[in-house]
C-alpha cells in the first residue's frame, strides 16, 4: 500500500506542477490551446479543466498528508505509552529485587487435642 501511496503522491505533484505551468505561463497556455481547433472555447475548456484538476488533486494531496501525519502521531503516542509501561515494570522489578518480601511462614498444625472429631468416625 505504501508504494501505491508514494506513486500517487508523485503523480499528483507532477500534475500540479504542470497545471501551474499551464496556468501561469501564457506561452504554454497558447501552445496547448492550439492543439484543438484554435477557438476561445478550447482555451477556456483547458483552463477550467486545469483549475478543477488542481483543486481536486491539491485537496487529495493535503488530505493524504494530513492522514499520514495523524497516523504517525498516533503511532508515536502508542510507542510512548509502551515505553512508559516498560519503565514502570522495570522499576517495579528493581524494587522487588532490592526489597524482597519475607518468605511466608509454613502453615501451623493444630495440636491433636484441638482437632474437631471427624463426622465419619
Amino acid at each position: 500500500m505504501v508504494p501505491v501511496k508514494r506513486f500517487v503522491s508523485v503523480v499528483v505533484l507532477v500534475y500540479l506542477l504542470l497545471a501551474l505551468l499551464f496556468l501561469l505561463v501564457p506561452a504554454v497556455r497558447n501552445s496547448i490551446s492550439d492543439l484543438g481547433n484554435g477557438t476561445n472555447k478550447t482555451e477556456d475548456f483547458f483552463h477550467a479543466l486545469a483549475w478543477i484538476g488542481m483543486l481536486v488533486l491539491g485537496l487529495q494531496f493535503v488530505v493524504e498528508n494530513l492522514d499520514s501525519a495523524l497516523l504517525r502521531r498516533s503511532v508515536s503516542s502508542q510507542d510512548d505509552k509502551i515505553n512508559e509501561l516498560k519503565a514502570r515494570l522495570y522499576d517495579h522489578q528493581q524494587q522487588a529485587i532490592a526489597n524482597p518480601l519475607p518468605a511466608p511462614a509454613p502453615p501451623t498444625r493444630f495440636p491433636e487435642s484441638n482437632v474437631p472429631p471427624s463426622p465419619l468416625a
